[in-house]
C-alpha cells in the first residue's frame, strides 16, 4: 500500500448493536429465561441493559454526529412475536420509528433479523433443531418486511450461525442432544419448559448437523421472504470467522475447524448478495488442539490474544471461497484501554484498505460495538464499546476510538500503519 488509501465514496462506516444487548428487559426471549436459571452459564442477567429501547433517538443522533454513515442493529423477534402467531403492531411500530430516526440522521440502516435471541416459545418447540423453525422464522421475516421493509438499507438474516462450531472447536458447548440432560442449565431449562432436555437447542450453543441444516434452511427461506417483498434489497448473513492457524502438529485440527467453522458457511453464501464477516482475532491449533496465547502477548479482557491482522485474512478467505461482496459487520476489541483499541482499529482498517487495493469488493466496515453493553455469557465486564455508558445514570461518553473511526468516515482516507 501507499502511505494513504482513499475508500470508495459509498463505503459504509458504521457501528453495530444487538437488541438484547442494548435494549433491556427483553422478557419474552430465550436468553432472558436462560440468564436467570439455576446453574446458568451467564455471568449475570441483562436487566435494563443500556436502555437503548427508550434512548434510541439520542443514541442514533450521537452515532451520526460522530461521523458514521451506517448503523447496524437487530430486530427482536421475541418482542415482535411474543407468542406464536401473535405479532405486536406496537413493537413493529417501535422499530419503524428506529428506522425513521436512522434516515433522519443520514444513516444507512443495516438490519439483522435474528441476533442470537429467539422467542422463548421457539425454544420450547425445538429451538434451532426444530423442524418448524425455518418456516416460522421466514413467516416472522415476512411480517417484519411488510411493516418495515421500505426503510431497511441492507438485510442480514442470521447473525453468526456458525459461532457454535467455533466454540465447539475450542472445547466449549459441544454437548450432543443425548448428553444435554447432564448439563445443569439445559436440564433445568427442559424441566421449566416441560420438554425433553435433548430438544433444548438455543441458537448460540447448538453445534449439531441438525442445527446446521435448520439454520441454512432458515437463512434461505428468510432470504426468499425478504426478496418477495423487496427484490432489490441486498440480503446476506453474518459469520463469526476466526483467522484459523496452526503451529507444528496442529494442522489437522486447524483444517477440520476451518472446514466446519468457516468454509462450509462461506460456500453456502455463494448465492447471496453479500456475506458479513465478523472477526476479532485468530484461533491457533497445536498438536493437542487449541493452543494458548503465547506467554507475554497482549490479551483482551477474555484472555484472548489481541490480533487485529485476523480481519484481513478472513476477508481474503471469504473472497476466495464465497466469491461475493464482503461487508465487515463486526470487528472490535474488549479492553478498558482505549489506546489499545485505537491501535487495534488502525491495523484492522489498514487490512481492509489492503484488500480493497487488491480489488476485493469490500463494501463497509462496521465496528463492534457502539456502546459498552451486555456481552452474553460474560455479562457487562468486557468493554467493546466505542461509547462508554455509565449504567447508573445511562450517560453516554464517546471514546477517542469513536472519534477516530468517525473521522475516517468523514475523510474516507486512511493513513497506512
Amino acid at each position: 500500500m501507499t502511505d494513504s488509501f482513499a475508500f470508495p465514496h459509498d463505503f459504509l462506516w458504521g457501528v453495530a448493536t444487538a437488541a438484547h444487548q442494548v435494549e433491556g428487559n427483553n422478557v419474552n426471549s430465550d436468553c432472558w429465561f436462560l440468564e436467570r436459571l439455576p446453574g446458568t452459564i451467564f455471568a449475570e442477567p441483562s436487566g435494563d441493559a443500556v436502555d437503548h429501547y427508550h434512548r434510541y433517538r439520542e443514541d442514533i443522533a450521537l452515532i451520526a454526529g460522530l461521523g458514521f454513515t451506517s448503523y447496524r442493529f437487530s430486530l427482536e423477534w421475541a418482542r415482535i412475536e411474543p407468542e406464536e402467531g401473535h405479532f405486536s403492531e406496537a413493537e413493529l411500530n417501535h422499530y419503524r420509528r428506529v428506522l425513521e430516526t436512522c434516515h433522519e440522521h443520514g444513516l444507512t440502516p443495516v438490519v439483522t433479523f435474528h441476533h442470537f435471541t429467539s422467542p422463548l416459545w421457539l425454544l420450547a418447540a425445538g429451538g434451532w433443531e426444530g423442524p418448524r423453525t425455518a418456516g416460522l422464522f421466514a413467516r416472522y421475516c415476512d411480517r417484519a418486511m411488510a411493516h418495515l421493509g421500505d426503510l431497511i438499507g441492507i438485510a442480514c438474516t442470521l447473525n453468526e450461525p456458525n459461532l457454535p462450531w467455533l466454540l465447539k472447536s475450542i472445547g466449549l458447548f459441544s454437548e450432543a442432544p443425548e448428553d444435554r440432560g447432564s448439563v445443569p442449565v439445559w436440564a433445568t431449562a427442559a424441566e421449566r419448559l416441560g420438554v425433553a432436555a435433548s430438544t433444548v437447542a438455543p441458537f448460540q450453543f447448538t453445534a449439531t448437523e441438525a442445527a446446521f441444516d435448520v439454520k441454512l434452511a432458515a437463512h434461505r427461506a428468510a432470504t426468499a421472504a425478504i426478496k418477495a417483498r423487496r427484490p432489490e434489497l441486498q440480503v446476506g448473513w453474518t459469520l463469526a470467522n476466526s483467522d484459523i492457524q496452526s503451529i507444528d502438529g496442529g494442522q489437522d485440527f486447524a483444517d477440520s475447524a476451518r472446514r466446519d467453522v468457516n468454509e462450509r458457511f462461506l460456500e453456502a453464501s455463494r448465492s447471496d448478495d453479500f456475506v458479513g464477516i465478523q472477526t476479532y482475532g485468530r484461533t491457533v491449533f497445536g498438536p493437542d488442539g487449541l493452543a494458548p496465547a503465547a506467554e507475554g502477548v497482549p490479551t483482551n479482557q477474555m484472555g484472548e490474544e489481541i490480533y487485529p491482522q485476523g480481519l484481513e485474512a478472513t476477508i481474503r478467505e471469504a473472497h476466495r471461497v464465497a466469491g461475493i461482496p464482503v461487508i465487515v459487520t463486526e470487528n472490535g476489541l474488549a479492553t478498558e484501554d482505549d489506546t489499545q483499541r485505537l491501535a487495534y482499529l488502525r491495523t484492522a482498517v489498514d487490512g481492509v484498505a489492503s484488500c480493497l487495493a487488491d480489488g476485493i469488493d469490500v463494501r463497509g466496515y462496521i465496528a463492534w460495538t457502539a456502546f459498552d453493553n451486555y456481552e452474553w455469557i460474560f455479562g457487562y465486564r468486557p468493554k467493546f464499546g466505542l461509547i462508554a455508558v455509565d449504567r447508573t445514570t445511562q450517560e453516554r461518553t464517546p471514546k477517542e476510538s469513536a472519534r477516530f473511526l468517525g473521522s475516517l468516515a468523514r475523510a474516507k482516507v486512511v493513513e497506512s500503519v
